[in-house]
Formats: structure tokens, sequence, C-alpha cells
């Protein structure tokens, strides 16, 4: 992970200016679909802070973190609110959101770590609480460009969440959203605790 937050800490402001554009409107409303009005929502590795200010713009109350120092200062910027400077092996929530978002964060923890992460975020959520998280779609472990990250396919990333209590609602797949990455397919899931 070290390798990781070096790269997200050296490239936060040219990170951010790729992906804040993104449209993740669908996925962010499948995700808000299965959440009361007003819900707590922690944005788990909030990068830019693009997904979190969608969110607060709706209307939902969110907390933000990041493991980059780097990116929370970006995002603070652009949410207007403090986001905290705390890895996944930090969260000591419990029972405090009723929705997490981790996009294209949790790709970053070694499947070994997994179980462990996913259960601090299942202790997290309310009961009933909902979980939405995103991977690139594959298998393995490697790492591109001084960035580690892992891969999973519908049923692996399936039996990953129902290993640590979550029900699946549902998972889907996506392409990559950003320009110039056509053909770039991701594996989607949405569970409840």
């Amino acid at each position: 992970m070290n390798t990781t937050m070096d790269y997200y800490n050296t490239n936060a402001y040219e990170y951010s200016a790729l992906t804040m554009n993104s449209d993740m409107s669908q996925s962010r409303q499948r995700f808000l679909s299965y959440l009361p009005n007003r819900a707590r929502i922690l944005d788990a590795g909030c990068g830019s802070g693009r997904d979190a200010k969608a969110f607060m713009v709706q209307g939902y109350m969110v907390t933000a973190l990041d493991g980059s120092v780097a990116m929370c200062q970006v995002a603070e910027k652009f949410i207007g609110q403090p986001v905290l400077h705390m890895s996944f092996g930090e969260i000591e929530f419990k029972e405090e959101f009723d929705g997490i978002w981790a996009c294209a964060s949790l790709l970053h923890v070694p499947k070994a770590d997994m179980e462990r992460i996913l259960n601090k975020l299942r202790q997290a959520l309310v009961p009933d609480g909902v979980i939405y998280a995103s991977f690139k779609y594959g298998e393995g472990e490697r790492t591109v460009d001084g960035r580690f990250f892992n891969y999973y396919d519908d049923n692996s990333l399936s039996v990953q969440f129902e290993s640590c209590g979550f029900h699946v609602i549902e998972t889907f797949v996506t392409e990559d959203v950003r320009d110039g990455r056509n053909g770039e397919i991701w594996v989607n899931i949405i569970g409840r605790k």
C-alpha cells in the first residue's frame, strides 16, 4: 500500500483532473435506490471527492476519507468540508452509516487483507446498511505503474463479500467511464449487512 499511497500523494492533482468528470451517476443511483432519504454515507477512498460532492448535493450526509494526504487536501477543497486521512485498516466506526460507497478504492487492498477490511466496513454499517464497491474485472493481483490492484469477476467478488457476512443484492459489469479508457471493464457489487 505504501507505493500506492506514494503514487496518489505525488499525482493527486493530475489524478483528480482525470477522474473528476467521470460520470458515475448510474452506479450512484443504483446504490442510492437501496438507501433512505438523507442517509448517512461513508465515502471510503473518496479520491477527488467527486462522488461525495454528488451525494451531498442530493441531500445526503457524507463522511469522506482517503488514505492519501494529498487526495484528502484535494477533496476537502472540492467538497467544502474536512476529509478524514485514514487507511481502511484504521476504520473503527460502529453502526454509524446507512451506506458505504467504495468506488475503485478497495481494489488497492491485498486479497489476504480483504476479509479483515470488509469486516471493518460491515461493522461501520447500521443493521441492513448497504455497501457498494467496484473493482477492475479479472483475476489475481498485480502492481501497475506503482499502484497495487486486486481483480475480481462477478462470482469471486460475490463469494468474497458473502464470506464476510454480506447479502449480495446485485453485481453488474460496467465499462470504464474515464476518457480514453474504452474497453476497460469493471465489476460492481451492492451488498447488504
